[in-house]
C-alpha cells in the first residue's frame, strides 16, 4: 500500500484505512476534481478534524495523499519532475478546508514555488459534504504583475475548468514569454543579501549597494534587492525556505531569471537553491569572475581569469555514479573505470596545473622586465585602491595618456605602465593596477599573483580613495587588508583622496588633512601639484620644486603634450 504522509499521530485504524483507500481513486484528466473524490476527502477531513489533500497528475491518478492539522497542510518532497522556467509541475493540489476560508498564503506559495498546474481548496460542510471550492492557477507574465488568478465555484458539480487544457496553454504562454525575454537582451536579476552576527544591517546594506554596482558592470538588469537579517545562516539555502519562497514569488512577479547572492555559496547551498527555485543562481565571487572574464583583453589577463574560474569550479563539480566508480570499495562497489565526474575533475585539475605553469612563466618574464627597469635606477610608483576609485583617471592626468576610463567597477584588469618625468630631469615609472574590492576571492588574488607582483618592486604606493563615497573608510580598510595579505604594508604609501569635486568646497582638503593624505580631483586636474610634491619628498627627500604647471594642464618638462580626458565623467 502506498504511504500516507503528514500528521498521522492519533488517527484511528479505520481513518488510516480510509486514507489508504484514497489511492484507488481516479478522476478524468480534464477534471479538476470529481464529485466522488471531493466527497471522500471532505468526509474523512470532517471526521478527523484535519485537512486532507491529494496530488493528482495529468492523467488523473493520485500521486500523493497528505494529512495536515486543522489549519495547514504540509506537502511531501515532490522533487523536480517537469520543473523549469517555462514548464509546470504536471501536478494539481486538491485539499480540504474545515471552513469556507479562501486560499491561504501557503496555498499561493505552494502554487508558485512548486509551479503546480493549479491549487483547489474544498469547503468541508458540518455534515461532511463538500461545499464551495476555491481554485487558483498561475498567470503568464502581464503588465499588472499578477502571479495567479483565482475563482470560486459554488459546488464541484458546477466546475467547468478544463485542468489539462489550461495547464498546457499556460506552458505555451510561459515558453513564449521566455523566448521574448531571451531576445530582449540583458538578464533580469534579484539581489539577496544577508546580515547577522558577523555583519551589521548597515554593513549588509552597504555591501548590497556594492553588489548592485557589480551587477550593473556585468550587464545585469537589477529588478529588486532584498536584505535578510538572521542570527544563524541556514546551512541548506542560506536565507531559509520562507524567505526563499518570497524571493521566488518576486522573481515570478518581476520576470526575473537570475538570483545573485551577496555571499559565497557552498556547492550544496547553490544546488539546493537552484533545485528549489529552478532559477539561475550566482554568488558574489561568480559575479566578479564574470566581470573579469568580460574585461580581460590581454593574453595574460585571460589566462589568469581562466585559472581563477577553474579554481572556483573544481570543488563544485558534484555528482555520483557509483556503478562505474573504481574508487568505491566492497562488494558491488567495484567498477570498470572512472566516472564522468572523475574524468571532469581530472581534466580540470590538469588544466589548472598547466595554467599555473604558464602563470609562473609569466611571472618570470615580468621579473626579467622589472630587473632591466631596476638596472636603470628608475623609481616605481604603483597606483592601488578600491575599484572605481579613479586610478586610471589619475594615471591619465599625470602622464597625459589615454588609458581606458569608465565609471564602472574593474574597468582596468591589465597593469599599465607609463613614464612620468619630474622636474630636474627625474623620471619614474608609474603603474596602474587592478582595483581591489572587499572580500576579494582568494582564488582571484592567487590567479593574479603575477600581476600583483608589480607592487612588490614599487618604491611608493599611491592609495587612491573615492572621497565622495560614503563607504570610503570601509574601502580603505579593505585595501589595507589586501595589502597586508600581499605583505606590502611595509611599503611607503600616500593616501590620495580623489573626486573632491563631488564634495562641498573645502571638505576634501579637510578630509585629507585629517588622514595625512592629499586631496585631488584627477578628472579636473586639481591638487596634482601637491601630490607630486609629496611623491618627490618621499622618493628623493630633497625635492622642493614648483608644480604649478601641472595644475594648469601643461605637460611636465620633457613630457608629452596634454590630451583631453577621454571621459571626464568617469573616475
Amino acid at each position: 500500500m502506498n504511504d500516507v504522509t503528514g500528521h498521522l499521530l492519533g488517527l484511528k485504524a479505520s481513518q488510516l484505512q480510509a486514507l489508504e483507500r484514497t489511492w484507488r481513486r481516479r478522476v478524468d484528466a480534464e477534471e479538476v476534481v470529481s464529485p466522488e473524490l471531493a466527497r471522500h476527502l471532505t468526509g474523512i477531513s470532517r471526521e478527523m478534524g484535519r485537512q486532507v489533500g491529494v496530488l493528482l497528475d495529468r492523467k488523473g491518478d493520485v500521486q500523493a495523499v497528505m494529512v495536515g492539522d486543522a489549519g495547514k497542510l504540509t506537502l511531501p518532497d515532490i522533487g523536480r519532475a517537469r520543473a523549469g522556467s517555462h514548464r509546470l509541475r504536471g501536478l494539481r493540489l486538491i485539499h480540504t478546508h474545515l471552513d469556507d476560508t479562501p486560499l491561504t498564503r501557503d496555498d499561493h506559495t505552494d502554487l508558485a514555488l512548486l509551479r503546480l498546474d493549479l491549487v483547489a481548496a474544498i469547503e468541508t460542510l458540518p455534515d461532511g459534504l463538500p461545499g464551495r471550492i476555491h481554485i487558483a492557477w498561475l498567470l503568464p507574465e502581464n503588465p499588472a504583475g499578477a502571479l495567479w488568478q483565482e475563482e470560486t465555484v459554488a459546488s464541484v458539480h458546477e466546475l467547468r475548468t478544463d485542468a489539462l487544457a489550461g495547464a498546457l496553454a499556460l506552458e505555451e504562454e510561459f515558453a513564449r514569454a521566455r523566448t521574448a525575454r531571451r531576445t530582449g537582451g540583458r538578464e533580469r536579476a534579484i539581489l539577496v543579501g544577508v546580515s547577522g552576527r558577523r555583519r551589521s544591517r548597515e554593513e549588509g546594506e552597504s555591501s548590497l549597494e556594492e553588489l548592485k554596482e557589480l551587477a550593473r558592470t556585468a550587464g545585469v538588469e537589477v529588478v529588486d534587492a532584498t536584505l535578510q537579517h538572521r542570527n544563524q545562516i541556514d546551512p541548506r539555502t542560506l536565507i531559509g525556505k520562507g524567505k526563499l519562497g518570497d524571493v521566488l514569488l518576486s522573481s515570478m512577479q518581476l520576470m526575473a531569471d537570475l538570483i545573485v547572492f551577496d555571499a559565497d555559496l557552498s556547492p550544496s547551498q547553490a544546488r539546493h537553491i537552484a533545485e528549489e527555485t529552478s532559477l539561475k543562481v550566482l554568488d558574489r565571487t561568480q559575479l566578479i569572475l564574470d566581470i573579469f572574464a568580460q574585461r580581460a583583453s590581454s593574453a595574460d589577463g585571460k589566462l589568469q581569469v581562466e585559472l581563477a574560474q577553474l579554481k572556483y569550479i573544481y570543488p563544485r563539480l558534484a555528482g555520483r555514479d557509483d556503478s562505474l566508480s573504481r574508487l568505491a570499495g566492497g562488494i558491488g562497489g567495484r567498477g570498470p573505470g572512472e566516472t564522468k565526474l572523475e574524468i571532469d575533475r581530472r581534466r580540470v585539475r590538469d588544466r589548472i596545473t598547466a595554467l599555473e605553469r604558464r602563470v609562473e612563466a609569466l611571472s618570470g618574464d615580468r621579473q626579467l622586465r622589472r630587473r632591466k627597469r631596476n638596472d636603470r635606477n628608475l623609481p616605481v610608483l604603483s597606483i592601488v585602491g578600491y575599484t572605481n576609485a579613479g586610478k586610471s583617471t589619475l594615471l591619465n592626468a599625470l602622464t597625459h595618456s589615454t588609458v581606458l576610463v569608465e565609471d564602472k567597477l574593474f574597468a582596468t584588469l591589465d597593469p599599465t605602465s607609463r613614464r612620468l618625468r619630474f622636474p630636474r630631469d627625474r623620471e619614474v615609472i608609474i603603474t596602474d593596477t587592478v582595483g581591489f574590492i572587499r572580500d576579494l576571492p582568494e582564488d582571484l588574488v592567487a590567479a593574479f599573483s603575477a600581476t600583483l607582483e608589480e607592487l612588490a618592486d614599487a618604491d611608493l604606493l599611491l592609495h587612491v580613495v573615492d572621497a565622495s563615497d560614503p563607504r570610503r573608510d570601509q574601502q580603505i580598510r579593505s585595501v589595507e587588508k589586501i595589502l597586508g595579505e600581499l605583505d606590502l604594508l611595509q611599503k611607503q604609501r600616500v593616501l590620495v583622496f580623489n573626486k573632491i569635486d563631488r564634495l562641498p568646497p573645502g571638505e576634501g582638503a579637510a578630509l585629507a588633512h585629517q588622514a595625512g593624505g592629499v586631496a585631488i580631483s584627477a578628472a579636473f586636474r586639481k591638487g596634482l601639484g601637491d601630490l607630486l610634491h609629496r611623491c618627490d619628498r618621499l622618493l628623493w627627500d630633497d625635492g622642493r620644486v614648483a608644480f604649478a604647471d601641472v595644475e594648469a594642464g601643461a605637460p611636465p618638462p620633457g613630457g608629452p603634450a596634454p590630451e583631453p580626458d577621454p571621459d571626464p565623467a568617469g573616475r
